[in-house]
């Protein structure tokens, strides 16, 4: 195919990892399997026919928008400059074809595009050879990021290069014309972020039955830490997937747009990599742990996953599910330390984390409300469900004082207590806790999760300081 002959090279320019700081494959597959996971073996036996057919299929059946892309803001100049220059601009990707037409027609940049198909893959060699054929060797200037882009360089008036990893960089080096671009590395604080640290306040749950069995020995202290620890690894791992399945509703969203996989400080590609490293993490941990924490801490594996790919769209499933993920690391610190835990508190985390649950799909939806944004494809939920949701949280929050007041006035309670009459003055601060998240999360001055929001607010620190403090007075 012949583009003709211009007076200028023109400036051909990759699209993944390049133009945008993601890699569509990877979003649409997940996206594709998180929406319709009856879809993965049909994609999975598509591979087997080559990655053109895979991403094909991934393209019928997955839909991207291609105005809330990560896209890089040099590259975009580096395009706008060579059209100041009155040079043409061509997108060449490995993507399918209709996502490269998506990204093209949106941003109105580009004077033709190369893409792949469902018989041709266009990366590495075969893009190179499909650029020659167009623009003759050294007839045009091209920007990539990845190693397979040096057999497309090598051809190349003027190399640019985005984000290309050191051992890449030094044989690019050797060529001429060489323009690399920098761009922001993955530092500490993102990564702290995409792995949700600040969520690992959750995960001191595990603590709790050796605290109410008041089981203060080295061994129980050294069998919850690494439990904790293995929660919290297994935990950053499935948020990275969940966040991978979620892209494209978190780019809708007014404070979940800035994740680091959604905004694209992180890459796909590092997550992937990632979560199992995280997961080689959590078998260590199991394998100087009981068997039974094993046992909880796959069913936890098993649980998230599934709430990840198909229980947060079911009404009310995802609520149970996730008040379901924390009893589980109540069990799985019972699991770790050989302590018998009481169907008192297995009750009383079941109704007061579906509470908070249900505080959280209440928040949730007040911010679609006031931000005139649609309806959450990845939710059950509509906007006109508040009040609904707002009764219901209620409700389960008195029913976790009811359960918690009947369990201080067990006959087990009052063996373990020397003055347990003194517990008594945890049930209202119990109940002014759950009350106030409700309220708060009314007034929209609620964190997109209540537990972190309890975690960071001063009234409540100072209610759980009073709380722990009623405790210690009353043993």
């Amino acid at each position: 195919m012949s583009l003709g002959q211009t007076h200028s090279h023109p400036l051909v320019v990759d699209l993944d990892g390049t133009l945008i700081a993601s890699d569509l494959l990877i979003e649409s597959f997940f996206n594709c399997v998180g929406r319709n996971p009856a879809a993965l073996p049909a994609l999975l036996f598509s591979l087997l026919r080559g990655r053109a057919h895979l991403k094909q299929a991934v393209a019928s059946h997955a839909e991207i928008d291609a105005s809330t892309l990560p896209y890089h803001q040099a590259i975009l100049q580096l395009i706008d400059d060579a059209r100041m220059e009155g040079r043409p601009v061509y997108l060449a990707t490995a993507s399918n074809e209709r996502f490269a037409h998506a990204v093209a027609d949106h941003l109105g940049s580009f004077d033709g595009l190369f893409a792949s198909d469902k018989r041709h893959n266009l990366a590495g060699a075969n893009k190179a050879r499909v650029l020659v054929d167009a623009f003759g060797d050294k007839g045009f200037d091209y920007v990539g990021n990845h190693r397979h882009d040096l057999a497309i360089w090598r051809h190349a008036h003027r190399c640019h290069a985005i984000g290309l990893d050191a051992r890449s960089l030094r044989k690019l080096n050797a060529f001429e014309n060489v323009d690399v671009i920098e761009k922001p590395r993955h530092t500490l604080k993102i990564w702290a972020r995409a792995l949700r640290v600040h969520q690992y306040a959750k995960n001191v749950l595990v603590f709790l039955p050796a605290l109410a069995a008041h089981a203060f020995h080295i061994a129980t202290l050294a069998a919850s830490c690494v439990a904790f620890l293995a929660f919290c690894v297994t935990a950053s791992a499935i948020y990275l997937l969940n966040d991978m399945v979620d892209l494209s509703d978190d780019r809708l969203h007014p404070s979940k747009r800035r994740r680091p996989l959604a905004s694209g400080a992180l890459s796909v590609h590092s997550a992937l990599r990632a979560i199992p490293i995280l997961a080689l993490g959590a078998v260590a941990a199991c394998l100087v742990l009981p068997w039974m924490f094993s046992v909880t801490l796959a069913g936890y594996v098993a649980l998230t996953t599934c709430y990840s790919f198909w229980l947060k769209r079911k009404m009310l499933g995802d609520v149970v599910g996730l008040a379901l993920l924390y009893t589980a690391r109540l069990i799985g610190g019972a699991a770790a330390t050989g302590i018998l835990l009481s169907e008192w508190i297995l009750a009383f985390s079941l109704f007061v984390f579906t509470s908070l649950a249900l505080i959280k799909r209440y928040t949730e939806l007040l911010v679609r409300l006031d931000g005139n944004l649609p309806e959450s494809s990845s939710r059950a939920y509509r906007k006109d469900d508040l009040m609904i949701l707002a009764a219901l949280a209620a409700a389960c929050g008195t029913n976790a004082v009811t359960v918690f007041t009947l369990y201080i006035t067990s006959d087990s309670v009052r063996e373990m207590y020397t003055h347990p009459y003194i517990l008594w003055i945890l049930s209202p601060i119990l109940l002014f806790i759950l009350a106030r998240a409700l309220l708060v999360a009314h007034r929209r001055q609620m964190h997109d999760d209540p537990v972190i929001w309890a975690l960071r607010d001063r009234t409540c620190r100072y209610a759980v300081a009073v709380s722990l403090l009623v405790v210690l007075v009353s043993i």
